[in-house]
């Protein structure tokens, strides 16, 4: 045994290590001249320090967006080698990161769906912002901003937030039909993404009040009350956000809880006399060059853009919903907001019509 514990000491003292860290390895960043020749490197007293907004960045889909991030040397040294510049984005719970990009000078390599759509800026000597393109929903989110300059790695996180709006959704088959894969589909079908907390008590400050639970982002399944009442956790409960906690994602089920950002393009309605059947509708709108708008898109539209109408229409779904920004007499209730007729097997509507710009 002596022996054999010797003979294991000798074989790891002499093989090579090579210290690996947040995906680069120790030997590459130190710029070593490639001859296998381990390199020291000591402390010169200057501490780096990144930096990020303190205060969220606000975007809407389809712009383009930049991060900031900064990095500096107390004192200020200046830099010995190449900087390594790593972006990645967070989950909330800050337990798994997503790749977005690396960089040495110049060179940078974009991962996933940033390919195209993500670069680094760097206006003056210490700059490592990111700026992204083309923003869509799921970009939404916390980024953390990584320097590495040889052995010293910080980093910072900033916190990209769309502004958009949350709808809760349920299905033509009616309520709590949803497991939560199937609330993720019928999201993105609607031009939206399953809502995170972030966005639902953001909803819920702007007065949303939905006593109908519905899946969100993280597995949760949660729903916003601003009226307590009975039916709704109970008349002694404050206003807030209920929550049921993590669910299985499989088994069971709920609505969803859906957000939707700004628009690309333009909704607008049309009719007839006599109204029309749902497949009239998708024709007019393809005659118009369009199609026939999503619930998610009517709701932007609503939200963004002010879009009234007191005429019931068709949407994608097979339901019919109409607009309201400023509430009268014949048009529903007392406050703004989109009205659903439901998922009418039967009658003749107008309809609310897409096209991108």
């Amino acid at each position: 045994l002596p022996l054999l514990l010797k003979a294991t000491l000798l074989h790891l003292a002499s093989g090579s290590y090579r210290p690996f860290y947040n995906g680069f390895y120790y030997n590459h960043i130190m710029n070593d001249n490639g001859d296998g020749q381990d390199k020291v490197d000591y402390f010169n007293g200057a501490k780096l320090v990144v930096e990020t907004s303190r205060d969220p960045v606000y975007s809407y889909n389809g712009a383009n967006v930049t991060l900031p991030c900064h990095y500096r040397y107390e004192p200020d040294m200046g830099p010995k080698r190449k900087i390594r510049i790593k972006w990645s984005k967070l989950r909330d719970d800050y337990t798994k990161e997503q790749d977005v990009m690396v960089a040495i000078g110049k060179t940078y390599m974009a991962f996933g769906d940033f390919k195209g759509r993500a670069h680094i800026r760097r206006a003056s000597q210490h700059e490592a912002s990111l700026v992204i393109s083309d923003v869509c929903l799921k970009d939404d989110g916390k980024y953390r901003c990584e320097v590495i300059d040889g052995l010293e790695d910080e980093s910072d996180v900033v916190d990209l937030r769309l502004q958009g709006i949350v709808f809760p959704y349920q299905p033509p088959r009616g309520q709590y039909r949803l497991n939560f894969h199937e609330a993720e589909q019928v999201c993105q079908d609607q031009g939206a993404i399953l809502a995170n907390f972030n966005q639902l008590f953001q909803a819920w400050s702007e007065g949303l009040d939905w006593c109908n639970a519905g899946w969100l982002a993280d597995g949760t399944v949660q729903y916003p009350i601003r009226l307590p009442r009975k039916p709704c956790g109970g008349e002694h409960l404050a206003p807030g956000i209920r929550s049921y906690g993590p669910r299985h994602r499989h088994l069971h089920r709920f609505d969803a809880f859906c957000f939707s950002s700004a628009l690309k393009g333009e909704v607008f309605y049309l009719d007839r006399l006599a109204g029309m059947t749902l497949e009239e509708a998708k024709q007019s709108c393809q005659d118009a060059g369009a199609e026939v708008a999503r619930v998610g898109q009517l709701y932007s539209a609503w939200k963004f853009l002010g879009l009234d109408r007191c005429s019931a229409g068709w949407l994608a779904d097979g339901s019919v919903r109409y607009p309201i920004a400023t509430p009268r007499a014949n048009c529903g209730p007392a406050e703004p907001g989109v009205r659903s007729f439901g998922f009418p097997s039967k009658g003749k509507f107008g309809v609310f019509c897409y096209k991108e710009r």
